[in-house]
């Protein structure tokens, strides 16, 4: 199909661009690597395929209204290592 196609009929039905919608998502994404607290804002970024952590730090704060650092700080990490699990 063609792409504009698609993109009109994606736009039309959920509210926002395809564009729009993979950033949303990997956004989610990068929230809850931050989460765990294993991977550095430098790792994050390179698996979600950003340029640069500018990059997604900038995309991150406009998405959430924060900055990845103020997240983290705020979730903390709930997250147990499988080693300790058990206990």
């Amino acid at each position: 199909m063609d792409y504009n196609y698609l993109s009109s009929l994606f736009s039309s039905i959920e509210q926002i661009t395809i564009e729009q919608f993979v950033i949303l998502q990997k956004i989610e994404k990068a929230k809850e690597l931050l989460k765990y607290g294993e991977l550095t804002l430098s790792e994050i970024a390179y698996r979600l395929g950003y340029s640069s952590v500018n990059h997604l730090s900038g995309q991150f704060k406009k998405v959430t209204g924060m900055s990845a650092s103020e997240f983290k700080n705020l979730t903390g990490s709930s997250r147990k290592p499988i080693d300790k699990i058990a206990e």
